[in-house]
Formats: structure tokens, sequence, C-alpha cells
């Protein structure tokens, strides 16, 4: 008899099935490699090879306000003013900030520091506070990594100061441009640079380059000061580009796929090596995936629980000893992490299993249900605890929105009677547009909000909890119409039997920087099933048998709800993968949709 699923498992919701959507001529299984890279790349919009030259990039003279950036910051680097760099606690910050530290010592720069704000005691960007921490430093230049383009009040406390500020941004700008020395974003009104998906990390690149090239210009790089190579610092900007889930343009591939071999080559930071060999990746078959759930999350940790401080000491320590320490200190609070991710999990699936009315309505369903009929679920999802953590809440949102196929808000107490949210939505949705109607209709019931399209943050007073649930819930429906879209999931198309094997899994690891925008392969097919199980009450696991060819292992993370229970057949959508297990490895299907089919 199958193992019965724990009581989380069974009470917690779950989406019924998604539709599969094949892009045309998919249903025909190519049977070579090449034809196989040829198909995907097809699907995803590229008729040639994939292109990977740093000579490929965007110019740099097409970001706005670059060059007047890159004169300022080299008059303070030749003048060795003091310059600080004002980062944020999420990868793509912390990545940024050592980027940014290291190339400019590595430009020459005089005295040159750092300030983080925390996430629980100062909040996101260029705050007021954070100004005033940064003026006791006495820097002659702030230069912002990730954050400025909407700190009005921040940058009018540094006009007190009488500091100059210098942003390097890529999130959406607010309706008034900010009184900045410099303003580099290529999200900016008026900005003519192609690709809008620039990491934090990605734009602070753009910036080193841009000055080098006003030094080199000016004659700054003689005798023992040596030209930098740039270059070497694209494992950062590649860690910092994936981890922030940005969409892989084709400029954004190219700088994901230098960082990549750069790594696969040894040539990385000692810290991330470290953060990426405590974690059990090999590093000459390191690919975007690995720095997406290996590395990213031990170096989020420090943010999430403490303070990103100690995440950008290991990306840049020099001595492999030194960096081995830093990532064992985000190893250990990465556990910490998972340990208080899979406890808030469990409880906000106890909480919607208890209150049904809180669930999120079916997407197959109406926005707005036939008078006479009863009322729907919320059409978002509000959720609260007394004990969540702050700093976890983003993982819970976002976990909870894959399970619901809808958008969610997480809460956590922030203190001062207010509570802070963080949210993540689905394809259709912009959450900051949402969040933004709520505030629009309801004037000063949101204390504050920022964010984009599929991520956003706010606070609100803890009173006014239930009067946004149902706001944002309006919100949501009017947003998505009467009819919303029914959530699908993208395949390739079948995968031959012959090509269910470990060196097509080991050709698509690497087969280029899949992520957002260039996702991953995915494909699907029917297959027989055999010695199903679940692991830790949450996984299953079973064997897989194709119409032709050997037998696999597969794998459904988090898929305990689609045990087949004794179907014999399904229809599965999945991506091949590898699985290495001490040294050996074997081709292995992660399941990501699991329907049974009659036998």
């Amino acid at each position: 008899m199958p193992p019965t699923p724990s009581a989380t498992s069974r009470q917690t919701p779950h989406p019924a099935p998604r539709p599969i959507q094949r892009p045309a001529g998919a249903e025909h299984p190519p049977h070579r490699l090449d034809a196989l890279l040829a198909r995907l790349y097809r699907h995803r919009g590229l008729d040639g090879p994939l292109e990977h030259r740093l000579e490929a990039l965007h110019p740099l003279q097409q970001l706005r306000d670059i060059d007047t950036a890159a004169a300022l910051l080299a008059d303070h680097i030749q003048a060795h003013r003091r310059l600080l760099i004002i980062g944020d606690y999420d990868a793509d910050g912390a990545t940024g900030t050592a980027v940014a530290l290291l190339g400019l010592r590595a430009l020459g720069a005089g005295p040159l520091d750092a300030l983080v704000p925390s996430r629980f005691n100062d909040g996101y960007g260029l705050s007021p506070a954070v100004v005033d921490a940064a003026a006791q430093r006495r820097p002659d230049l702030l230069i912002t990594v990730d954050n400025g383009s909407a700190s009005h009040a921040g940058l009018a406390r540094a006009r007190e100061h009488g500091l100059p500020v210098l942003i390097t941004d890529h999130h959406l700008p607010g309706a008034e441009a900010p009184e900045a020395a410099a303003h580099v974003n290529p999200n900016q009104p008026g900005c003519p640079f192609p690709s809008k998906h620039l990491a934090g990390v990605g734009v602070l690149f753009y910036l080193l380059v841009a000055t080098r090239a006003e030094l080199r210009r000016r004659g700054w790089f003689h005798g023992p000061r040596a030209e930098p190579n740039l270059a070497d610092l694209l494992d950062l900007v590649a860690l910092g580009t994936v981890a922030d889930v940005v969409t892989l343009d084709a400029n954004n591939r190219i700088l994901v796929e230098q960082g990549l071999r750069r790594i696969r080559a040894g040539r990385c930071r000692p810290g991330l090596r470290a953060l990426l060999e405590i974690a059990g990746a090999q590093l000459p078959r390191v690919n975007a995936r690995d720095l997406a759930f290996l590395a990213a999350p031990r170096l989020n940790a420090a943010g999430r629980l403490e303070h990103m401080d100690a995440g950008i000491a290991c990306l840049t320590a020099d001595q492999p000893l030194a960096a081995m320490r830093h990532a064992q200190r985000l190893h250990a609070l990465n556990q910490e992490r998972r340990a208080l991710t899979q406890r808030m999990t469990a409880e906000a699936e106890q909480l919607l299993a208890r209150q049904p009315a809180l669930r999120q309505r079916d997407p197959h369903a109406p926005a707005h249900p036939a008078q006479g009929e009863p009322d729907a679920p919320p059409a978002g999802l509000c959720l609260f605890a007394e004990d969540w953590h702050e700093g976890i809440i983003g993982i819970l949102a976002a976990r909870l929105r894959e399970q619901c196929q809808g958008p969610v808000i997480a809460f956590a107490p922030g203190g001062d009677g207010l509570l802070k949210g963080s949210a993540r939505s689905i394809e259709g949705l912009h959450l900051r547009d949402c969040l933004a109607a709520v505030d629009r209709d309801h004037p000063g019931l949101i204390t504050r909000f920022g964010g984009h399209a599929m991520a956003a943050g706010l606070s609100l007073p803890r009173a006014a909890l239930d009067r946004f649930r149902s706001a944002f819930a309006a919100a949501v429906r009017a947003a998505l119409g009467p009819h919303p879209a029914i959530p699908v999931l993208h395949s390739d198309g079948a995968l031959g039997p012959a090509l269910l094997n470990l060196a097509t899994a080991d050709a698509l690891r690497t087969a280029a920087p899949w992520g957002k925008g260039f996702d991953e392969p995915r494909f699907d097919g029917p297959f027989q099933l055999s010695a199903p199980r679940l692991l830790k009450d949450r996984h299953l696991k079973l064997r897989v048998h194709p119409e032709q060819g050997p037998a696999l292992d597969a794998i459904g993370f988090n898929l305990a709800h689609q045990h087949p229970r004794g179907a014999t057949r399904a229809h599965l959508v999945y991506r091949l993968d590898i699985n290495d297990y001490r040294g050996l490895r074997s081709p292995q299907l992660v399941l990501e949709q699991l329907e049974p089919l009659p036998s």
C-alpha cells in the first residue's frame, strides 16, 4: 500500500493540474542532441546559436548620464577622496557592493568603505537615517548600489549634509526624478539603453567600465598603476543577476555566461568558490541553477536573519581560509533560515486548511460570482502570524504563490504597531501597480510600498490588516478582469527515449544560462510508474519507464499531493537533470506535474 500523506499535505488546498502549452511542431521529438538544442533556442526566439562574446554587450554609452557619472567618479578617484558605497541587503545589493569595492580598489580609488542598511532597523534604500549614519563617516561622495532612484527624502537629507550622491539602480523610479549628482538607471525616463533588465550589480559593472575608460583617457594608468581587467568581476555579476531573478535577455545572458565560464575555470572569487563548495557544487560543471539555488540562498541568509555585512565580507575576502570561514557562517545561517521557512510554511498550510475563506480562489472560476452564488474566496491571499520572521516572509509568499497559483502577501510584525508584508505575484498581474491602486482608492491604508511586477514590499498599521485584505482582493479582481487567464505549464514537447540519458542532461546544464525569460527546458510525455514513495512527507520519489529505453529515477519536490495513488501510468511534466550521489552520476527527471492516466 502507498504511504499515507501527512495531515498537512492532505488538508492543504492544491490546484488542479495545469494545462500544458507546447510550441507548434513540438509533438515530434528530435532524436539528436544538436537538433534538440536548435529546437530549444528556436522556442525561445533565437534562430541561430547563442551569442556570448563580451564584445556583443550593449554599448555603455547608451546608458543615460553614464558619462557624467564616470567623470564624477574619476574626479574623486584621482583626488583620492573618500567614497562610501550604500548597498542593499539582498544578493543583488551584496554582489553589487562587493563589485563596487573590488572594482574601485582596482581602479586606484583612495579611502573606500561600504554601508548596508539593516532590513530590520533601516528598511530598504537611501533613507534619511542611513544618510545620517553615512555622514558620520565623513565621505566625499555617496554611491548607491541597487537603490536610490525613489529615495527623495534621503537625497534631501544628503543635500543638507552637503553630500553629493551618485545613484546606480535598476528599479522603476517614481514620477519625480531624483535630485542627484548623477543617476544611472536603464529604467529612468529617456534612457535609450536597450536592456531594461540589468540587475543592480550589472548597472554598477557598466559604471566601472565607463570609469575605467574615462581614467584611461586621462592617462591615469601608467607606471606601477596597471589598468585592471574588470571582467574578473563577472563571476559576482553573474551571481547577482541570477539571484535577483531578472529577465535573462541577450545582454544578461552574456554577463551570466561569461561569469559562469570564469567559475568553471576556477577563476572566481574565493568567497564564491567557498559558497559553492560548501553547498556541494562541482565548479567545472556549475550552471545558473547552482548560483540560484546553492550560492544565492546562503548569501541571502545573512540579510534575512542578521546583516549583509557577513555576505559582503565573504565575497570580498582575498584569502581562501578567511573566505571559507565566512562561507561556513553563511551556511549555518542558511540552515537556520531553512528551518524557519519549513516551520512557517507548515503553519501557513495549517492556517489555510482551518480557514477555507482565506484560500486562493480557483483560477478556473470566474473572478465575479453570479448573483445568488456563495461568495468566492479572495482573489489575493494575505496571511499573518505573530511569530513569523520578517526576513522569511518573502520566501513564504513565493512558496504559497506556487501552491495557490495566485498573488500572495505574507505579513510579519514590524514594530511600532506596523506589519511588514512581502508580496509575490503571478504572470499577468503587476503587483506594484496593484498596490498603487489600493493606495489611490484607500489613502492612508498603506504606510509604505514599493517593488515591481512580480514582487513587492509594504507596511501598514496592524489594525488595518482586515481592511487591506478586502481592498487588495478587490484590486486583484479589477486587474485580472472577469475571466483571469488560466495558468499553464510551458513545455518544449516530448523528449525521445534516445535522448533520455546522461549526455543530454550534461549538455542541457551548460547549453545556456537558463533563467527567467529564457526558461530552463521542460518536457512532457507519458510514462509507466513504479515504486512511488514520499520523502519527508513532502517530496514524491518514484521510478518512471518511458515507452522505450531504460527506467529512470524521478523526484517531485513538494509534490506529495500528486502521489499517483495506485495509478501505474501518468503524463509527466519534467526537467532532465543529474543525480550526483557519492560520485555516481545518473540521469533523473525532476517532476513539475504528475497527472495519472488510465492503465
